[in-house]
């Protein structure tokens, strides 16, 4: 009885906890601009996501600078300033914004991280070689995406 019990109870743990199911970046729905949802079913980690925003994966600082990431060399000018963004937006806005950008500023010149669609020629501009046949993979994960959020989430204006 106690291992049918303990059987059972693990059952519904998984089912109610884990295997939320990942958003593939062509069905992410956008509304004005702004993800409500989850891309990964996860919570994200903000410590995760300031490691994405430094050079690599995310490289955001390339264009944006960060005061609380200022041990970080080589913050950008292109982008505004990240500091306070979570007073300015609200989460499903910028995860938005970090999936896609250009959904909710057409012109803008942000990278579409969480996006593998309607890129005409990729690549042929930059290395004068056309990606061939096969899928293209977002520049970040969905839970990467989640952790950059989370991140974000943290720097409210003082």
């Amino acid at each position: 009885m106690r291992t049918a019990f303990g059987a059972t109870a693990a059952i519904l743990l998984t089912v109610s906890t884990g295997w939320s199911e990942v958003v593939k970046p062509q069905d992410v729905t956008y509304v004005e601009g702004a993800v409500e949802t989850s891309l990964s079913g996860a919570p994200g980690d903000p410590i995760l996501g300031a490691e994405v925003m430094n050079k690599g994966a995310g490289n955001c600082i390339a264009c944006h600078q960060v005061t609380a990431l200022n041990h970080l060399p080589f913050h950008g000018e292109i982008g505004p300033m990240l500091d306070g963004v979570a007073d300015r937006w609200t989460e499903a806005e910028l995860r938005g914004i970090v999936a896609n950008a250009k959904v909710m500023f057409e012109g803008s010149m942000m990278p579409s991280f969480y996006r593998t669609d309607g890129f005409i020629r990729l690549g042929d501009a930059y290395t004068g070689d056309a990606h061939g046949d096969g899928e293209v993979q977002p520049l970040l994960t969905a839970q990467q995406v989640e952790d950059v959020v989370a991140y974000l989430m943290t720097l409210k204006e003082e």
